[in-house]
C-alpha cells in the first residue's frame, strides 16, 4: 500500500469527569491505529476549557483554544461541565454549545446502533439490530437565544428561531446521509419530526424540508409528530433511517435513542458545520464516578470511529476510511460474544477491561489485513 506520510492535526478537548478517562485510551488506539494503516498520521493538542478551567481561570472556553482548535483538522472532545460549577445567573458551564456555535456545527449526528451482546430494553430482535441516525439542529430552535430571556418576576419567555439557511443545510445534509445509507443497503427514508400542528414555526420548519426534499426525488420523505416520534422510537424504532429535527427536540430524543442502545456510555455523536467538526461521547461528565475506573469508554472510541470517516471523506483517504471500519469493527467484535457488560449495565467493566478488548480485537484486526 502506498504510504501516506501527511499528518492531521485534531485538537482534543478532554474536559472534565469522566471527560479526561475516556479520552485518553481513545487518542491511544486513534494513534496505534492510524500509524499501522499507511495514510496521514494523527497529531492530537491538548486543549484548556470546561468547568475546572473555568474554576481556575475565569473562563469555560478560552479564545486560544478556540484559535487552535480552528486551525485543526478535527475536533475531539471527552466531556464538558459540572452540575456543581455554574456561571452567575445559575446556568451551567457549556462549552460544548459555544463550540458548536463558533464553528457553525449546524448537524448534530447521532446514530442510534445496537451493539451485538449488549444487554437492551426492546425484547423485539429488531430492536437488538438498530441502525438509524437523528440529525439534531444545532445552532438555533429554542436555542438559539439562549441567555436572553425576557424576564419579569412573574415570567420569563425564551424564543423558538426557525431560518431558511439554517433549514437549507440542515435537510440537504439529512437527504444526502439518506442516498449515503440507501447505496449500502439502507432504506432511503427521511422523517421529518416537528410540532406543525401547534407551532407556526415548526410549520415553517417543515415547509422548507417540503422544500429541500423536492430535490431529492430518490429519497422518501416522511412526517412525525414529536410526541408521536416518541411513541414510535419506544415501540417501533426500526422504522426509521434518518431522523431531522429542531434543536431542543434533537436534544431530547437522541437521548431516548441512547436509552435504546443501552445507555449514553453506548452513544457516539458528531457536530458538523461547512468546515469543522466535533466528535464526542453523548454522555455528560459523570463527576460521581470520575476516578473509579467505571467510565465506559465505548461512546468516545465510537467517536473516534466516525471522526475517522469524516476526516477520510475529507481528505479522500481510504487509510482513513478502513481505520473507520477496523475500529467500529473492533468494539463490535468485543461485546459480540456477551463476556464484556459495562458497569451502568450492571456489569463489572470498566475503562480498563473494554479497553483491552477493544485494543486485542483491532490489533487483530490489522495483523489481519
Amino acid at each position: 500500500m502506498t504510504q501516506d506520510n501527511s499528518k492531521l492535526t485534531i485538537a482534543v478537548f478532554a474536559g472534565d469527569g469522566i471527560g479526561p478517562e475516556v479520552t485518553a485510551p481513545c487518542v491511544e488506539l486513534l494513534t496505534e491505529l492510524t500509524k499501522s494503516l499507511g495514510g496521514p498520521t494523527l497529531e492530537f493538542e491538548a486543549l484548556a476549557a470546561g468547568a475546572g478551567h473555568y474554576q481556575a481561570t475565569g473562563e469555560a472556553l478560552p479564545q486560544t483554544s478556540l484559535d487552535r482548535a480552528a486551525e485543526a483538522d478535527a475536533i475531539l472532545l471527552g466531556a464538558m461541565g459540572d452540575p456543581d460549577v455554574r456561571y452567575p445567573d445559575g446556568t451551567e458551564i457549556v462549552p460544548q454549545i459555544d463550540l458548536r456555535d463558533y464553528f457553525e456545527l449546524y448537524a448534530g449526528v447521532r446514530p442510534v446502533t445496537t451493539q451485538p451482546g449488549m444487554p437492551v430494553p426492546l425484547a423485539d430482535p429488531r430492536g437488538q439490530e438498530l441502525d438509524f441516525v437523528i440529525i439534531r439542529e444545532s445552532t438555533e430552535g429554542l436555542f438559539a437565544h439562549r441567555g436572553e430571556a425576557e424576564e419579569t418576576d412573574d415570567s420569563s419567555t425564551d424564543r423558538l428561531t426557525i431560518t431558511r439557511a439554517a433549514c437549507e443545510r440542515l435537510f440537504d445534509f439529512s437527504f444526502e446521509l439518506a442516498r449515503s445509507r440507501k447505496a449500502r443497503g439502507g432504506s432511503g427514508i427521511v422523517t421529518c419530526v416537528d410540532k406543525a400542528n401547534v407551532l407556526q414555526s415548526m410549520g415553517f420548519f417543515r415547509r422548507m424540508f417540503d422544500e429541500r426534499a423536492a430535490q431529492y426525488p430518490d429519497i422518501e420523505r416522511r412526517y412525525m409528530y414529536a410526541d408521536a416520534a416518541a411513541l414510535a422510537l419506544v415501540k417501533q424504532p426500526w422504522v426509521f433511517d434518518v431522523m431531522v429535527m429542531e434543536n431542543l427536540l434533537g436534544d431530547i430524543l437522541s437521548d431516548l435513542g441512547a436509552g435504546l442502545m443501552g445507555g449514553l456510555g453506548m452513544a457516539p455523536s458528531a457536530d458538523i458545520g461547512p468546515g469543522h467538526a466535533v466528535f464526542q461521547p453523548c454522555h455528560g461528565t459523570a463527576p460521581d464516578i470520575a476516578g473509579s475506573g467505571k467510565a465506559n469508554p465505548t461512546a468516545m472510541f465510537l467517536s473516534g470511529a466516525m471522526m475517522l470517516d469524516w476526516l477520510g471523506e475529507r481528505h479522500d483517504s481510504p487509510q482513513l476510511r478502513e481505520g473507520a471500519e477496523i475500529f467500529r469493527s473492533a468494539v463490535d467484535t468485543a461485546f459480540r460474544d456477551g463476556a464484556l457488560k459495562p458497569t451502568e449495565l450492571g456489569g463489572s467493566d470498566g475503562l480498563e477491561a473494554i479497553t483491552a478488548r477493544v485494543r486485542a480485537e483491532m490489533q487483530a484486526a490489522l495483523a489481519a489485513r
